[in-house]
């Protein structure tokens, strides 16, 4: 297999996801984690992570599940949604008439 993190995180989020994970494999879960990942078509994904550690029989940690979840429609909806807002209160502004 391939690392992960080494492979499809970007440079600038490496640190930090590597962070939740080593945290999860000590115990502390992580939830709502947002990074962009690239696919290996070099495409970009923005995922929203949860980490939760895996234990044993006797609460030992054994691993981490993590689940990623595609948020790139979420966030590209919400971007226009604060463009259009943007464009709005700039034509608010400069409108000759009082509203």
């Amino acid at each position: 297999g391939q690392n992960l993190v080494e492979v499809y995180i970007t440079e600038e989020f490496r640190a930090s996801v590597k962070k939740v994970m080593d945290n999860a494999l000590m115990g502390q879960e992580a939830a709502n984690f947002e990074f962009p990942l690239f696919t290996k078509d070099k495409r970009r994904v923005d995922v929203l992570l949860n980490a939760t550690t895996r234990r044993d029989v006797n609460k030992g940690v054994i691993g981490v599940i993590g689940v990623g979840q595609d948020i790139t429609e979420r966030k590209q909806a919400e971007q226009e949604k604060t463009r259009v807002a943007q464009e709005l209160q700039t034509f608010i502004d400069t409108a000759n008439a009082p509203i």
